[in-house]
Order: C-alpha cells, then structure tokens, then sequence
C-alpha cells in the first residue's frame, strides 16, 4: 500500500482548515485516512500550522510520500522557526 502525506479540507465553503493525515495514495482528498498527524488553519493571522514530528518522522521513514502542498507548508514552517543567521 503506497502511503501519502497530505492535507484533508475540512470547514465551510470560504472557511477552509486542514487536517495533515496520511492516507492510502488511491483515496479521495477528504476519503477515509490511516492516522491525523496534524493541523493548518491559513484564517488565523499568522496561519497556524501543528503537527506531530515525531508521527511525521515515522511516516517517512516507511517511504511515505509528501504532497507537493504539505511540502511547501513544511519549508515555510521550518524557516519561521529557524532563527535568522547573524549578519557578521
């Protein structure tokens, strides 16, 4: 079973919010999934991104696959929590 990481829509129409879920690759966007692994709210200002890393960690060590919108979301979360290099 080839497993994907990918963001689920949930909310009302112009509301959106996400769950982060892996989910069997052949199923629908908002189809059954395996695990909930997290959240991503763009309303809120900032846009609030949760997830459990080490549960994310486990996923793609068994070769889970990443969708190309869960990547850009992981880049973007990591480089708000990296401190900016010092300028010497």
């Amino acid at each position: 079973m080839a497993v994907t990481l990918r963001l689920m829509r949930l909310g009302r129409r112009g509301k959106p919010f996400y769950r982060i879920v892996a989910v069997d690759k052949r199923k629908k966007r908002t189809g059954a999934y395996i695990e909930k692994i997290g959240t991503y709210n763009p309303l809120s200002k900032p846009a609030e991104i949760s997830f459990d890393d080490e549960r994310l960690a486990h996923w793609m060590g068994k070769g889970a696959l990443i969708s190309e919108g869960l990547r850009k979301l992981l880049k973007h979360k990591k480089r708000i929590e990296s401190p900016a290099p010092k300028k010497s």
